[in-house]
């Protein structure tokens, strides 16, 4: 063995110094670029590392949750991948405040020579949208009429080393969203499972219970709010508002906005995780609730870096277009809004109800630890 191999020093194992020659952006030299510069592209190299370690650990989990039965014990791990995901991203966002020591002629010295380069470019950030399952359709316009897809090839339209990243990327079934509705919808829900003879009756039965609990709730806030109505217009306005949410809890749980093929399915799902939510102290459902709230915490660290950097951007640099041919902050305020994943898991906290306001759990021992015959979600 060589006396390379033999060297297990700090600076071999990390490659400090292959990484510190990393530094010189579109020169041969580091030493033509100016601090404000170097800084710019080393905080850059850091995000792409930290994304690398979030498409790991969104990769593991997906992996976790695509199994046909998802073992209980590997729950907590599936967690604690999650809650991985929410602090690198509360790290990226971090480093938002060290970009603001740049005032915007310091910037701009060489944010032109950078042109036609953008962030928008970083096919790592685009393989984690599309791994958590984000669809083209939701996809904000970069400002020009080519895709996202189109951006990341070279000039020539060739395909880049970035382009092929996402390419395999998008070959990468299922998504982590597919991967955990699949799972949400094998959820025991008041202890009957798919394929069980009475589970549709079952789930429906659910449903309708819940549905009513939450009306009867509606309701008595309803009365509570009229009752402090200044207006007989007022009034009238606020029970109209109140029997709009009603129907809107029982159209969400019967998945009325989706195609009528896909209602039966989508509609488990949903009351799956209210099931969830709602029983979380049911020994079997402690931990699909912690990876429920994970997965909203993950996505809510997310959106709040996408947050932070367009507030970044336009702190440095106002509203220009950016140097890719985005509209800038526009386009980054508008992905922060619309690109969330996992709409249904959010759109449950509506609906949720207080303890004493849930019906009540038929078979409350099936999901008690002893049970072993259930299979798990």
């Amino acid at each position: 063995m060589s006396d390379v191999k033999k060297d297990k020093s700090y600076w071999r194992y990390t490659k400090v110094e292959e990484l510190l020659a990393l530094q010189t952006g579109f020169e041969d030299d580091e030493a033509a670029l100016g601090n404000d510069e170097v800084m710019f592209i080393v905080t850059h190299q850091i995000d792409e590392l930290w994304f690398k370690l979030v498409l790991r650990e969104l990769t593991s989990i997906r992996d976790l949750f695509a199994q046909e039965h998802v073992r209980e014990q590997s729950l907590a791990s599936a967690a604690r991948g999650l809650r991985r995901v929410s602090l690198l991203f509360a790290q990226i966002g971090q480093h938002f405040a060290l970009m603001e020591t740049m005032t915007t002629r310091d910037y701009l010295g060489f944010r032109d020579g950078l042109r036609p380069a953008s962030g928008f470019q970083s096919a790592q950030l685009r393989e984690i949208e599309i791994l958590l399952g984000l669809d083209d359709e939701d996809r904000i316009p970069l400002g020009y009429e080519s895709s996202y897809r189109d951006a990341l090839k070279h000039k020539d339209g060739s395909a880049s080393p970035a382009s092929n990243r996402v390419a395999r990327r998008r070959a990468d079934l299922p998504t982590l969203r597919d991967a955990i509705q699949e799972w949400l919808h094998r959820a025991p829900i008041q202890g009957s499972v798919p394929g069980d003879p009475d589970d549709h009756e079952n789930v429906t039965r659910f449903i309708n219970d819940y549905v009513e609990a939450a009306s009867k709730a509606s309701r008595l806030a309803g009365a509570d709010a009229m009752r402090k109505a200044l207006t007989e217009a007022d009034s009238a306005r606020l029970e109209a508002r109140y029997e709009k949410e009603r129907e809107s809890i029982r159209r969400f749980l019967l998945a009325h906005d989706e195609p009528e093929e896909r209602r039966a399915r989508k509609s488990r799902i949903r009351a799956a995780t209210v099931f969830i939510e709602s029983y979380r102290e049911l020994p079997l459902l402690a931990w699909p609730r912690e990876i429920v709230d994970r997965v909203i915490e993950m996505e809510q660290s997310m959106l709040i870096f996408r947050q932070r950097h367009a507030r970044m951007v336009e702190r440095v640099i106002g509203r220009r277009v950016g140097t890719g041919g985005s509209a800038g902050v526009e386009y980054l305020d508008n992905t922060a809004l619309a690109y969330r994943v996992f709409k249904d898991i959010w759109a449950v906290r509506s609906i949720l109800l207080r303890e004493d306001a849930l019906p009540s759990v038929r078979e409350p021992e099936r999901y008690a630890l002893t049970v072993s015959h259930l299979p798990p979600p």
